[in-house]
């Protein structure tokens, strides 16, 4: 029996599966990637993309924000991973989905229990009265947005360096993991904190650990069960004609 034969047939059988995805999930849907020498990051000064830069250096910090996080995402949307996990969860396979990612491509794809452990940048939130609006309620140019109710600075709703996990993400989070009798990994190298830890609470808490993933993980010698060495899209597609023929 293959891999993709003994990962399909414990996904069918489980109780509670989970899923724990990152950028890598995404990058099929044209979203480059963030860290390494060809990274977003890299091209930016990454203290502007700090939330202290944003409230005192704003304008050059929006500049930044706009050309990672919004420029760049413009014409993603969901691939065959993100619309395949939409699709167990309204089976009633999977149970949840904890993201790292912040570019609503699960929501966009139909799953609904989605955690996102970083925020959403579809998003924003007035610093001053904690309006909140959505990105087709603005209109977002080379100027930092500013609330439409008081004038004040909107902030995207995501996670900046320097934030918190909000409470509800992080609990959240940490609940679905612990419920998981099986736990997917994909698309993520368990290199930012604390986000990686999620999939330990899953395996301290007994969960089988199935990792999707084209190369080796910080995960694929400590804790995955089994290791998938394809693309998202690839393992998906390919366990999904065996789970559901």
């Amino acid at each position: 029996m293959d891999i993709i034969t003994k990962a399909a047939d414990k996904i069918k059988k489980s109780v509670y599966l989970s899923c724990f995805t990152g950028a890598g999930i995404s990058i099929e849907s044209g979203i480059p990637v963030f860290r390494g020498a060809d990274g977003l990051y890299s091209k930016f000064d990454q203290s502007l993309l700090e939330i202290s830069s944003y409230q005192y250096n704003t304008a050059e910090s929006w500049k930044a924000i706009k050309a990672v996080f919004y420029d760049s995402f413009v014409n993603a949307r969901p691939n065959p991973a993100h619309e395949i996990l939409a699709k167990w969860e309204n089976s009633g396979l999977l149970k949840a989905v904890v993201t790292q990612n912040i570019d609503n491509l699960h929501s966009a794809a139909g799953s609904k229990n989605v955690i996102e452990y970083h925020g959403n940048k579809e998003y924003f939130v007035c610093f001053d009265c904690a309006e909140r609006y959505s990105n087709n309620e603005l209109e977002l140019t080379d100027n930092p947005p500013k609330c439409l109710k008081c004038g004040g600075l909107l902030k995207p709703d995501f996670i900046f360096f320097g934030e918190a996990i909000p409470s509800d993400a992080a609990r959240l989070s940490h609940e679905a993991a612990k419920k998981s009798d099986v736990h997917l990994i994909i698309g993520t190298t368990g290199t930012v904190q604390p986000a990686a830890y999620i999939p330990y609470y899953a395996k301290r808490a007994g969960a089988l650990i199935i990792e999707i993933n084209p190369e080796e993980s910080s995960f694929t010698t400590t804790i995955s069960d089994m290791f998938i060495k394809m693309t998202a899209s690839e393992a998906m597609q390919k366990l999904d004609k065996i789970i559901f023929p």
